[in-house]
């Protein structure tokens, strides 16, 4: 399983990180699990952006690791991937970077080494770094203490949103 996941390529489709409507599909050569075509994730790669393209649009959870054969990032890749819809929900934006060598300015920001995962707010602040995947049960747990998710969910009770 290993190493078919490992040379898996998969498609996904980003919403941009403007106001405009446009739909990309990037191509993501990690070693990353087929995602639910029901449910599109957002899956890019950390040196195609810079985490201040996200700024008050988008959640963004980093995964790095030193190689995509690192068996925690694929674990974490499909725990993600397995709850996509419950991300989506939250505003999430998901970076991989696997590739030390290429000093992304996402791994230069947040000088991640080896296996890392990074959850961040909305704000750019550091909700979390966890050396071990984590499941998204307990992602979205954290995203939800923060004070614009409680907002988020206010505003969807009342209709506002």
């Amino acid at each position: 399983m290993l190493s078919s996941l490992a040379s898996a390529g998969i498609s996904q489709t980003v919403e941009a990180p403007a106001d405009e409507s446009v739909v990309a599909v990037v191509e993501e050569t990690a070693a990353l699990p087929e995602a639910d075509d029901a449910s599109p994730g957002i899956i890019l790669p950390a040196a195609e952006t810079d985490l201040a393209d996200w700024l008050w649009i988008r959640r963004p959870i980093v995964v790095f690791a030193d190689s995509p054969a690192d068996p925690r990032f694929i674990e974490q890749m499909e725990l993600l991937n397995a709850r996509l819809d419950v991300l989506l929900e939250r505003d999430v934006v998901i970076l991989t970077d696997t590739d030390p060598a290429q000093r992304s300015s996402v791994r230069r920001e947040l000088r991640a080494r080896g296996f890392m995962l990074v959850i961040m707010a909305k704000d750019g602040t550091i909700v979390a770094r966890k050396p071990a995947p984590w499941d998204v049960r307990e992602i979205s747990r954290s995203i939800d203490k923060l004070p614009l998710r409680q907002q988020e969910i206010r505003d969807r009770r009342s209709g506002t949103r």
